[in-house]
């Protein structure tokens, strides 16, 4: 074929890719929104608060990172709620006009509560589809506690519960932005939300020196209330994590779950331990919330 009789051609071509292809083109699906999640689970966003089980760490403060002697954590609260933590049972004393944590003496150690209300205030803050509980021992009033939760600015963020209402799901806590509840056992009601926690809740015991000594026998609280916690930590003086590698891990864990929510006619909320980052405390309760 001469250059004269190409010429046409390939001025056609040069016309069809300056203009494109004239046909409509398939419109592109829309991205699928990403899945809702409340404290890490689909599942959960629809489920009661007090539905929901809560891996929780005894004496949150006390742990080896705040210098503690004896204590019953190795990692300090940031860490334990970046791990998966839910709940924190703190301490709360007055000494030299500061409020401050510590476990029976001082001289073991002490850490200001202020600083880890600041710290739960900073996860609450970075993680908006979490809910974190506080279980106080407290032995401060209640417009003490209020004036260092309004100093670290985490007001904002505790849930109101009146006695004897439904508990709101995790989605409308979320919803809601107040995503810490807060349990005293002193002055609760002292504000709507700062609750008594044994008009909410019933614990197993807590004073275990052995394996051999656990027991899911009804302790404080009654257990007609909605809210399980079940201690599940040995002392000996102190804790340890000699201790905790004696039950912290399956099946005497997982066995005595099982065991305590047939004896109690409810499933633990508040899974308690030392030492949270050994055994299987973690693993179980994600196996509960499924």
């Amino acid at each position: 074929m001469s250059i004269r009789n190409l010429l046409p051609l390939l001025l056609l071509g040069s016309l069809l890719v300056a203009c494109g292809d004239s046909r409509p083109s398939e419109p592109r699906p829309e991205p699928r929104p990403e899945p809702r999640l409340c404290n890490g689970g689909v599942q959960l966003c629809d489920r009661a608060y007090d539905e929901v089980a809560y891996a929780t760490a005894h004496n949150a403060y006390s742990n080896e990172q705040n210098g503690f002697i004896g204590p019953n954590q190795q990692y300090d609260v940031p860490r334990q709620l970046a791990d998966g933590v839910r709940g924190l049972m703190l301490d709360a004393y007055i000494l030299d006009g500061e409020v401050l944590q510590y476990h029976a003496l001082p001289d073991l150690g002490t850490y200001p509560l202020v600083s880890t209300l600041l710290e739960i205030r900073e996860f609450l803050e970075s993680n908006p589809q979490e809910v974190v509980t506080i279980i106080f021992e407290s032995y401060i009033d209640g417009d003490e506690m209020a004036a260092v939760f309004a100093e670290a600015e985490l007001t904002q963020f505790a849930h109101p519960q009146a006695v004897g209402s439904d508990w709101p799901t995790l989605g409308a806590l979320i919803d809601s932005g107040k995503r810490l509840v807060v349990f005293t056992d002193r002055d609760g009601g002292a504000r709507d939300w700062y609750l008594p926690v044994w008009d909410f809740a019933f614990e197993t015991p807590y004073s275990f020196a052995t394996p051999g000594d656990l027991s899911c026998e009804p302790n404080r609280g009654d257990p007609s209330h909605s809210l399980f916690i079940l201690n599940h930590f040995l002392t000996q003086t102190f804790g340890s994590p000699e201790l905790a590698e004696q039950v912290n891990y399956n099946p005497l864990l997982e066995d005595r779950i099982a065991e305590c929510t047939e004896r109690n006619a409810k499933s633990p909320n508040f899974v308690t331990v030392d030492f949270y980052n050994i055994g299987d405390t973690l693993l179980d309760v994600d196996v509960m919330n499924q």
